[in-house]
């Protein structure tokens, strides 16, 4: 396909206002020198506007744009259970969470954890999220977004990756957090108008030009199975999302570990001046989720009309006597190129729009990548070097982090073909995977918030027997889908934390948290935007079921 002269401008432009307003917010004043706070949290300064916008252009990323416009051309909205189940656990982490994570003033979860419990759980679970955050997510992210580039511009995919790295390290490294933070408005508005653009493109199209309304209804009459948001069980896809499992299982601690105890994502809300504005910040972001489908699984959707070589898993011939284009699927194809969707949907857009969509994609990866750097850098600096030197200075930290969060993309970049060439639906790999260990931390967590009797034992043991009982359901049960798995092994660590700690004499615990002491209360404003969301989100899933 290919950029145009006038596409390569709209980037270039977009790289240079964006790196532009990245250094300028992060300036030092005459006389001062960045400190960790400064540098790790932003000065705790962020309002909620850039909490919220934060977050969002943290959570977009290649897996998503592509990953689930993917999903969304294999599987259909119901793919969109993981953004509209985040807005509800935004609201969750909000109200319960936030309040016991900013009394306490942290910079990390492994640093709460320490508080809670002990050095060990602290020492343990940072060196677990440094590894998951270099040889996963990062890795995971440049992979997809090199392999993009290569489609959308046949640039070699090795020059992809040290290009979105050199791009990420230059407007995130310096300024820490709050560059990050304060550019990530401007990357949630070119998220949102290139994804617009694009589902506006594509649904024109399959309407032949009458419109995107047109294009949905076309969709809605042609394509009713893409539209079940709880998959029956003769689905081919149900191991993906097993039914109502969904809504009433693994999804949910797949959602409560990533929105409320994920280092990368929570860090924006500790930057916050205050609980309110924390508080007001993710609920923004949750109005922000229940956007994401229509950008991305929408798109996938009118592919799974528009594309006649992105072929199903099911083998079979599927025709659509109501459209003139050629059959979806081929008989005995069955080797899935879903990640294809969304490159291929953007040939699709005209010269100048096309550069808007492509700046918004590189958008989406660059301002994980910042994220994901700035995250390692804090763990690292944070929870493993200051406590072994104590004695080390503010700057010194500082430029620790920075070094550190550079090496990190450096191992990302060197790992990502190695780790991830040959994958098929990184969305859902990327699920799978993190679902082994999920269990382990919210039972971490969740027992260490609101169970003052869990022992720092128990909730080790708990964190480290997810891994263990989720391979045996693996070996054992392979059948199980992966989300099932992911609420029995959550049960199971659960068991495993609450016996450790009542054999330990089940006393409430010198660390515990004490609930009296912090303020859980919301504002009217909070309350009123949260039923709100609960409200559309009973719709959709009404209307859809």
């Amino acid at each position: 396909m290919g950029l145009s002269t006038i596409d390569l401008v709209v980037l270039v432009v977009y790289a240079v206002t964006l790196v532009s307003i990245a250094w300028f917010v992060s300036r030092e004043k005459k006389g001062h020198q960045k400190n960790t706070e400064d540098y790790f949290l932003a000065g705790k300064s962020l309002p909620w506007w850039a909490i919220g916008a934060s977050l969002i252009a943290a959570n977009i990323s290649a897996e998503q744009v592509i990953g689930m416009s993917g999903s969304g051309f294999a599987i259909g909205l119901g793919i969109a259970s993981y953004e509209w189940m985040a807005a509800i656990t935004l609201i969750l982490v909000a109200k319960f969470f936030l309040p016991i994570f900013l009394e306490h003033r942290i910079y990390t979860m492994p640093q709460f954890l320490e508080q809670r419990y002990d050095g060990r759980v602290r020492t343990v679970m940072a060196v677990f999220w440094l590894g998951v955050f270099t040889l996963i997510n990062l890795t995971s992210i440049l992979w997809l977004g090199a392999l993009t580039i290569n489609t959308v511009t046949g640039l070699n995919i090795t020059l992809g990756l040290v290009a979105l790295a050199s791009f990420a390290a230059v407007y995130s490294l310096y300024g820490g957090l709050k560059a990050v933070a304060l550019t990530d408005i401007i990357q949630v508005v070119m998220l949102i108008l290139g994804g617009l653009l694009i589902c506006y493109i594509a649904l024109d199209a399959v309407s032949g030009g009458n419109g995107p309304i047109a294009g949905f209804q076309t969709m809605l009459k042609v394509a009713p199975q893409k539209f079940d948001m709880v998959l029956s069980k003769n689905n081919y896809f149900h191991n993906d999302l097993p039914g109502l499992s969904v809504i009433l299982g693994g999804m949910w601690i797949m959602n409560i570990s990533y929105w409320g105890f994920n280092q990368y994502i929570i860090q924006r809300a500790l930057g916050a001046k205050s609980v309110p504005e924390a508080q007001k910040g993710l609920v923004f972001a949750a109005f922000l989720k229940l956007l994401v489908p229509v950008l991305v699984v929408f798109p996938g959707i009118a592919a799974f009309l528009l594309v006649p070589n992105l072929p199903c898993p099911d083998g079979h011939q599927l025709l659509q006597p109501s459209l003139d284009v050629a059959p979806l699927c081929q008989p005995g194809d069955i080797s899935p190129k879903f990640d294809r969707t969304y490159p291929t949907l953007m040939t699709m857009a005209p010269s100048g729009i096309r550069g808007v969509i492509f700046a918004a994609l590189v958008a989406a990866i660059v301002s994980s990548l910042g994220s994901m750097m700035n995250s390692i850098a804090t763990i690292f600096t944070m929870d493993l070097y200051k406590p072994m030197r104590p004695q080390t200075s503010e700057h010194q930290l500082v430029t620790i982090g920075r070094v550190v969060a550079f090496l990190a993309m450096v191992i990302a970049v060197i790992a990502a073909r190695p780790l991830l060439q040959g994958a098929d639906q990184a969305f859902q790999w990327l699920q799978e995977f993190t679902g082994f260990f999920t269990p382990g931390v919210v039972t971490l967590f969740v027992l260490g918030m609101f169970w003052k009797r869990t022992t720092a034992l128990g909730a080790l043991l708990a964190a480290l027997g997810s891994a263990v009982f989720s391979l045996l359901f693996k070996v054992y049960l392979p059948e199980m889908p992966f989300m099932n798995r992911v609420g029995w092994v959550f049960l199971a660590c659960v068991a495993v934390a609450v016996i450790v700690s009542l054999l330990q004499g089940g006393k409430t615990q010198a660390k515990a948290i004490h609930h009296e002491e912090i303020d859980f209360r919301t504002h009217t404003l909070f309350n009123v935007a949260a039923g709100l969301i609960a409200v559309i989100l009973i719709g959709l899933y009404w209307l859809w079921w």
